[in-house]
């Protein structure tokens, strides 16, 4: 890739200047360049595309490839508004662009996409040489410190470069493109919120999420460690279900986590800022009823030898870290003899291990967060062209839009949607 750190002559035009080098920003920077377009990408790391590094923990989940319908109903804010990049480029032209770049996909389990290495780096690396092919001059280790405009039009960006002097680089167009919040130690540090708010955008608060709920369960560090699958979790607010999900959870010392909390996590934080009653109540055994359960219940106390316990019953139906988790929340004593079990007890066994309650009373902080909910405000933004209804010439994509969705890959390809279609330069 083309990369210096040294100063742009300020009598130089770009055609764009893409300010973020993150998955948004190098997918725009490239196809805005193979247009023909001079285009100047600013990251203020020594590096770009380090988030891209460390998603899907280090294998890269790039898109899923689950029918448009499917993929959209898992934006949780701004479905309709993403609906138009979405058509733009979809998962299947994502999956082509890597391909054509030398990357080998597979699918997974529930249509996620990763390169068949397993490495994350295939895809930044990828990106990285889509940029230098198509001739983007890149600056590391520079730091954009506002969006220059006059006449409501943008015309360049001031920026700190790596020996602290402060420069201008002028363009026909800006591309804000700087991530949201989450993982911070990657660049992505909220910048673009207020170079967009000093423009004249509203930000829609910003907040973790697909992160770690934490509870205030009294046994929480009795689970650390344990994870479990076919799961279903419900998530109660107020006392009233809200979202449901099955599938895998674990407890960790961030708290309770998992595929199946990550997606329920955005409504929890909310509800938890706005201090409301917030409860993830696990069914551990969903594919049972009561009355199957019972009967399940049944054919194990029969097949125990004389003199079992009831702590003896719950380690053939639970892992072992929650045999006295389920015995304590049902009020049943571990070293009760299973033969003496009352019908109320085993009425209340039951009950502990189709519903145990969590109390949710904070979230993991920024670092642990996957995504940014929040940011730019969508109705201030053509979901068209991606262009600002406020600036002229000022672009906007990927997360530090008020734009996000569930795990699954869902993410990435909002970002290479968004910044495709920004790239297109609609003036």
């Amino acid at each position: 890739m083309e990369e210096t750190t040294n100063n742009i002559p300020e009598d130089r035009v770009f055609d764009l200047i893409v300010v973020g080098g993150g998955a948004a920003g190098l997918m725009a920077a490239g196809w805005a360049a193979r247009d023909g377009h001079s285009v100047l990408l600013i990251e203020k790391m020594e590096k770009t595309a380090r988030k891209i590094n460390i998603t899907g923990k280090g294998r890269c989940n790039l898109t899923n490839m689950c029918p448009a319908e499917e993929f959209l109903a898992k934006v949780r804010s701004g479905a309709e508004f993403f609906g138009h990049s979405f058509k733009t480029f979809t998962p299947n032209a994502t999956c082509h662009f890597f391909k054509k770049q030398g990357v080998k996909l597979e699918e997974e389990a529930g249509r996620r996409i990763f390169p068949k290495g397993g490495k994350a780096y295939e895809i930044s690396d990828a990106l990285r040489w889509w940029c230098s092919d198509n001739g983007v001059v890149v600056m590391l280790s520079t730091k954009v410190e506002e969006i220059l405009t006059a006449a409501g039009r943008v015309y360049g960006v001031n920026y700190t470069n790596k020996r602290g002097f402060r420069r201008k680089a002028e363009g026909r167009a800006v591309l804000l493109a700087t991530g949201g919040a989450s993982y911070p130690l990657t660049g992505s540090t909220g910048d673009g919120y207020r170079m967009a708010r000093d423009v004249g955008h509203t930000i829609v608060p910003v907040r973790p999420s697909l992160v770690a709920l934490r509870s205030s369960h009294p046994k929480m560090s009795e689970l650390v460690g344990l994870r479990l699958k076919n799961i279903r979790a419900v998530l109660e607010i107020d006392g009233e279900e809200v979202a449901s999900e099955f599938g895998e959870i674990e407890f960790s010392n961030r708290g309770i986590d998992g595929p199946v909390v990550l997606r329920v996590s955005r409504a929890a934080v909310d509800a938890v800022i706005d201090e409301r009653r917030v409860e993830v109540a696990l069914d551990l055994k969903p594919a049972l009823s009561e009355d199957i359960l019972r009967a399940r219940i049944d054919r194990e106390l029969a097949d125990l030898p004389t003199g079992a316990f009831a702590i003896e019953l719950l380690r053939k139906m639970l892992p072992r870290a929650l045999v006295y988790f389920v015995a304590d929340g049902a009020g049943v004593h571990p070293k009760t003899h299973a033969a003496k079990l009352s019908a109320e007890e085993i009425g209340r066994l039951i009950g502990a291990m189709k519903r145990v309650a969590f109390p949710i009373v904070d979230y993991g902080p920024w670092e642990q967060a996957i995504v940014t909910a929040g940011g730019v405000s969508l109705d201030e933004v053509n979901p068209e062209t991606m262009q600002s209804r406020i600036v002229k010439g000022l672009y906007i994509a990927g997360e530090v839009l008020d734009l996000d969705a569930d795990t699954g890959g869902y993410n990435l390809q909002i970002a290479f949607s968004t910044g495709r279609l920004a790239s297109q330069l609609k003036v």
